[in-house]
């Protein structure tokens, strides 16, 4: 019988949407020694779930989605359960958690440090990402969340350096260094380049009086309790494939912002060129994200602040597609939906 497991080390890395979070890990993935074995626990705001598309598993890396809501709300049950399984069954030598851009750590930390985990998790660094450009924006200043993530993180990444102007790094570094308690360390971190040792030198006891015992919402708080009586959370789990041609849409709300989504059955394949240009024509401050199964193979698409980016994918599943935005900002379904099946190009023979 394997020893119990202890003190596994597990980190956060926090950020507001579009902030760079997916591609940070990779990057850290990268530096992964090669006798451990890392789990990677990806929580999406979206119903569909796009982020764990973009994780190549394999014998030294585990990745688990949990999709459709926030994971210190509606999903910190399934969360727990779903750790738990993740441990017993792989037991990781290290564990990253990427929470919802919208996601607020204080009850994430709760549920980590819980009697649950006793004495098996090491909750080690917290790093919130943050995009210099997005303080441009007063209501990002202001927004709650966005201010805790950062507030309650142990380092701060700035992320999507080589679009930001001088100016605007400056500022960002002017408002961190206003924020109580002070960072641990502020690093520019283009393309989500952050040296490993960021994250595991926080491999210590926490100092008393951390701000991650003192930074709450109440945002959040209501919604934790609004969340405890619920029997289950819609969308955490999507086994069953949609039928060629008939696409399963998702749709969901929280924290003033609203998310659309579909799955499509991997034979439906798209026209990448007509794909491109539907997506292209959508808001420029929506999310986007998607994987599919195109004419020119399968590829990873992701739009945020107006930058896209494409991208060869080893996914197989489904052909997925994720929108989010603010509360009444997003496009009309029906319209939309009609424009994507215009992009469906064959169904794949079957193998």
């Amino acid at each position: 019988m394997p020893a119990p497991l202890a003190n596994v080390p597990v980190h956060l890395i926090t950020g507001f949407l579009g902030s760079g979070k997916s591609t940070l890990i990779h990057r850290l993935i990268e530096q992964k020694p090669a006798d451990e074995r890392w789990a990677i626990l990806v929580n999406e705001f979206g119903q569909v779930g796009i982020d764990q598309a973009m994780f190549e598993s394999r014998d030294d890396l585990v990745v688990k989605g949990i999709p459709g809501g926030c994971l210190c709300c509606q999903l910190a049950f399934v969360m727990q359960a779903t750790l738990v399984n993740l441990l017993h069954r792989h037991r990781p030598d290290r564990v990253i958690v990427e929470p919802s851009g919208l996601g607020h750590p204080a009850g994430l930390l709760e549920v980590l440090r819980g009697e649950a985990f006793a004495g098996v998790l090491d909750v080690g660094s917290v790093v919130a990402l943050l995009d210099p450009r997005r303080l441009d924006d007063p209501r990002s200043r202001e927004h709650e969340t966005f201010r805790d993530q950062l507030a309650m993180a142990d380092g701060v990444a700035l992320t999507m350096t080589d679009l930001a102007t001088p100016a605007q790094l400056a500022a960002a570094r002017e408002w961190l260094g206003e924020l109580w308690p002070p960072k641990g360390w502020v690093l520019e971190a283009p393309g989500g380049e952050l040296p490993l040792e960021r994250l595991i030198g926080g491999e210590q006891a926490e100092p008393a009086g951390s701000s991650r015992e003192v930074v709450d919402s109440d945002a959040h708080r209501r919604l934790r309790e609004a969340a405890s009586g619920a029997p289950g959370v819609k969308g955490v789990v999507l086994e069953a494939l949609p039928e060629p041609g008939r696409p399963q849409r998702e749709c969901g709300s929280a924290l003033g912002h609203e998310t659309l989504g579909w799955r499509w059955h991997p034979q439906d394949i798209f026209d990448l060129d007509r794909l491109g240009e539907a997506l292209g024509k959508l808001p420029g401050a929506l999310r986007v994200k998607g994987v599919f199964h195109t004419d020119a193979g399968w590829k990873l698409y992701n739009r945020a602040d107006g930058a896209v980016s494409l991208a060869d994918s080893t996914w197989r599943r489904d052909s997925r597609l994720e929108i989010i935005g603010e509360a009444g900002s997003l496009p009309d379904v029906e319209a939309l939906e009609e424009r994507l099946q215009g992009c469906l190009t064959r169904l794949a023979e079957t193998p």
